[in-house]
């Protein structure tokens, strides 16, 4: 399985960006993290392939948007009203299984090779 991302940019603050990451294979669900310099990895969101709803990070509810493409195998994330510290790579990831929380991180087993956002004040 692999993921593929892009969609990432300059981007000045209170503006809005789109990513988005394409796999080859079938998994259970699809995350977005992040990590800026010094700081850990942070999830973003999730979203089943087949049914459930997306989930968020508390710092993104309501300016974040996961989606999916089922046909393109393609997940999305709408990114609005962006804010300096949301700059950071973004990195797309794939879980294979149910089992496992989607927003910890250890529990996805295919990662993309990130995407960087970077916002200006």
């Amino acid at each position: 399985v692999q993921l593929q991302a892009s969609g990432g940019g300059l981007v000045q603050a209170g503006g809005s960006l789109g990513l988005s990451c394409a796999i080859s294979g079938r998994t259970y669900a699809m995350g977005w993290f992040r990590q800026a310099p010094g700081k850990e990895r942070e999830f973003v969101a999730a979203i089943p392939w087949s049914g459930g709803s997306a989930y968020y990070a508390d710092s993104v509810k309501g300016r974040f948007t996961i989606s999916r493409d089922n046909a393109k195998n393609t997940v999305y994330l709408q990114i609005n009203s962006l804010k300096p510290e949301d700059t950071a790579a973004y990195y797309c990831a794939a879980k294979k299984t149910f089992y496992g929380a989607l927003y910890s991180g250890t529990e996805y087993d295919y990662w993309g090779q990130g995407t960087q956002v970077t916002v200006s004040s």
